[in-house]
């Protein structure tokens, strides 16, 4: 119906093992919600010391669903992100454009294949992220109006504000996704974590580089790949 609000109890939240999830995670549970973390494993690669890079931030996330008391559970979406994601950036430099690969992260990944997880297994009715940004259906879908469809709004913190990166994930998906931090900044968020005792993750350096592969100097990381799978 236009213009009431949604009615929800169970959020899946996808939780990376930063603050801004974290957080996410804190004041989604302060509300009253039935939240369960899922850890997304979209990168298999090792480091030279044969570590897998992902399982530290798998540690932080768990350590936090501890902490608040939440389940914790991990998905794999190691195909999906190689067919959508890293496949379209191999043939987009091939072609001799710039990818942005985050954006086909959001579109393919964390916004489509993960909302269908959450949906299929874990039974959830919306799914939240630790974006900065914000929907017009609200901070808890108090203006839902599926005749209008939901917009992308900047976050508060414009700073750090990640709509550019969002901008094409799909309407169905936007319509059931919450974003809790997308009302404060980063210092903040940060504040928050400490207050609670996240203090595993409250002073956590923000990722970057590509979308969970990290920073890496780009042209040798393409040459290892692609001697490694003769990709071209």
């Amino acid at each position: 119906m236009a213009g009431v609000a949604r009615r929800f109890s169970r959020v899946v939240l996808g939780i990376s093992g930063g603050v801004d999830s974290a957080v996410a995670a804190l004041l989604l549970k302060k509300k009253g919600y039935e939240v369960t973390g899922v850890f997304m494993r979209n990168w298999d690669e090792r480091d030279e010391k044969g570590h897998c890079t992902g399982d530290a931030d798998a540690e932080d996330a768990e350590w936090v669903c501890r902490k608040l008391d939440i389940p914790f559970h991990e998905v794999n979406f190691v195909k999906e992100y190689w067919n959508d994601v890293f496949m379209y950036l191999i043939e987009e430099y091939k072609a001799g454009f710039t990818p942005n690969p985050d954006i086909m992260c959001n579109k393919k990944v964390k916004f489509s294949a993960f909302l269908k997880n959450a949906q299929e297994i874990y039974n959830a009715e919306v799914i939240a992220m630790g974006h900065y940004a914000r929907s017009s259906f609200g901070e808890e879908l108090e203006n839902y109006d599926i005749r209008k469809g939901a917009r992308l709004l900047q976050s508060f913190d414009r700073i750090k504000d990640q709509t550019f990166f969002l901008s094409q994930i799909p309407q169905k998906a936007l319509q059931c996704t919450l974003f809790p931090i997308g009302d404060y900044n980063k210092a903040v968020v940060r504040k928050i974590a400490e207050s609670a005792n996240l203090h595993h993750v409250a002073d956590k350096r923000d990722s970057t580089g590509i979308c969970f592969i990290g920073e890496r100097k780009f042209q040798d990381f393409i040459s290892e790949v692609r001697f490694k799978f003769s990709l071209f």
